[in-house]
């Protein structure tokens, strides 16, 4: 015979100013409670208001490009970041990537019940904060709740469309032997920062995320004349992988030199602690660029014009097709193959 105590349940549910409740992912009024006053008071603008299904808007002369990532990584706040400003800015340097203006966002949040309601506004308040930093707004978006213990807290989607001006081709395939391989800024930062408060490290030296948007550094590049044949932003992975998917792409090899790299002191001197290369950390607000050779100077120029390529530095060229595809040259004088790793060196940090 089963004793167990019978526990009625209520199916009803209890709205909470506190927490998030299945209730909030129902349809229901608890949803549209959410919606209101969470995330339409911080996203608000025009298009966003009308609350359609998607948002839409006329076509400047042009190409389109759009791109969608998702969020899940761990903790949610870090030194110089969030998850929600990663998701924003994350997004908008992938079409910067494409050479586009980017124009709006979208943003789709899969939330576990019991989240603290705080955290979300703070995530969602954050998120606001770097979209009206980038001039790009958040115009439509959905919302989900999963079961206790399902989903980690929060994961974000954010999509993203942009314009290509007329006569601006940006793409691995344009890559040229002898063009200037450029890096906006030192590597590192973000993983090591994310690295820390995960592990509950701390590190001589002020460690935090270089999130930020990377847009405005390339539409100056354009404006000026820059010659930009391939931009490619350094996430999971960082340098050494987007160097030998580049090169696989491009059918080219690539040689680059360890002493022209910028890695700052702490996260060099972090790195070397716990075993990591930094040329494979990732990086959240720092990009690579393959352009013509004898642009190198005047595009570093313009480079450094903005704070978040301050120390863009020209690290390598592009070479005829090679066997390894990308090689370094160490600070020692020897030759060191860049391989892909096998596996990640720091999950859960984008």
């Amino acid at each position: 015979m089963n004793n167990k105590t019978f526990e009625p349940t209520c199916p009803l549910p209890v709205a909470s100013k506190k927490t998030v409740q299945l209730a909030h992912g129902g349809g229901g009024r608890l949803m549209q409670e959410l919606i209101q006053d969470v995330f339409v008071r911080a996203f608000r603008n025009p298009l966003l208001d009308s609350l359609h299904d998607g948002a839409t808007w006329p076509v400047e002369k042009g190409t389109l490009a759009f791109t969608t990532d998702s969020y899940v990584v761990r903790p949610l706040f870090f030194p110089g970041g969030d998850i929600g400003s990663l998701a924003v800015n994350g997004t908008i340097n992938d079409l910067a990537m494409c050479g586009a203006k980017p124009l709006y966002l979208s943003v789709g949040f899969i939330l576990e019940e019991g989240l603290s309601l705080d955290v979300l506004q703070r995530v969602v308040n954050s998120m606001a904060e770097a979209a009206r930093a980038a001039a790009v707004p958040i115009v439509t978006g959905d919302t989900k709740v999963v079961d206790r213990g399902k989903g980690d807290g929060i994961f974000i989607n954010t999509s993203g469309v942009g314009l290509v001006p007329n006569g601006v081709r940006v793409m691995p395939t344009l890559i040229q032997p002898g063009d200037a391989i450029l890096v906006s800024g030192d590597l590192g930062s973000h993983g090591v920062a994310v690295l820390s408060v995960r592990e509950g490290l701390t590190f001589e030296g002020d460690i935090k995320s270089d999130t930020a948007p990377l847009h405005r550094i390339v539409a100056d590049l354009i404006e000026c004349g820059i010659e930009l044949h391939c931009l490619r932003d350094l996430t999971r992975g960082g340098l050494a992988s987007v160097l030998n998917e580049l090169a696989a792409a491009a059918k080219v090899g690539l040689t680059v030199d360890e002493a022209a790299i910028p890695v700052n002191e702490p996260v060099r001197g972090a790195c070397e602690l716990l075993g990591l290369d930094p040329l494979y950390v990732a990086n959240e607000g720092c990009f690579v660029a393959m352009v013509r050779a004898s642009q190198t100077k005047a595009a570093l120029a313009v480079m450094r014009r903005h704070e978040a390529a301050s120390q863009a530095a020209y690290i390598g060229t592009v070479t005829d097709r090679q066997a390894p595809p990308v090689v370094l040259r160490t600070v020692l004088g020897t030759q060191r193959i860049l391989d892909l790793l096998s596996g990640e060196q720091l999950p859960r940090i984008c």
